[in-house]
């Protein structure tokens, strides 16, 4: 791939990103432990202790991401090789924190996919505002992981092949 595609990515990663840690961090920072047990009667505290740890763990992971784009982005020259190996991470780890995170709190039905709803079914009720929350982060996932599945393969095979 070109620079200037692979420069394009960078940058459409880091817009998905910043939107990313807004939202997630903007609800992280309004939201308590009895705000959520207060929304859903008969709500399991240890489940949503476990929901509350697994977005703070995908707000780093995207944190991060962010600030690696925007290095990067910011190297003169821009360095393709770099931009490739950033983006391969931030697939591996933002990407598959959202869709399969620790714990398994929650998991992607691949069915719905197909059916045009929402892929992502919780093991347990959430608080309503923790599912819209996700629901409202996911449709932007999945265009991120789409455009990002090429970096899973190339840059294994760039690996491979050096070796």
């Amino acid at each position: 791939m070109g620079n200037s595609i692979v420069m394009n990515q960078t940058k459409q990663v880091e817009a998905f990103l910043q939107q990313t840690v807004q939202a997630i961090a903007g609800y992280l920072n309004e939201i308590t432990l009895t705000g959520l047990l207060n929304e859903q009667e008969n709500g399991d505290k240890a489940y949503y202790e476990l929901l509350l740890s697994n977005l703070r763990r995908l707000v780093v992971y995207c944190e991060e991401g962010l600030e690696a784009c925007r290095i990067v982005l910011n190297d003169e020259p821009f360095r393709k090789a770099a931009a490739e190996k950033t983006l391969y991470r931030i697939y591996h780890s933002c990407i598959t924190e959202f869709f399969a995170p620790k714990n398994d709190v929650w998991y992607e039905d691949s069915r719905s996919a197909y059916t045009g709803r929402n892929s992502i079914k919780f093991r347990q009720t959430p608080p309503p505002s923790l599912k819209a929350l996700v629901a409202s982060l996911e449709s932007s996932f999945q265009a991120m992981r789409e455009e990002l599945e090429f970096y899973e393969t190339d840059y294994r095979t760039k690996m491979l092949q050096s070796k």
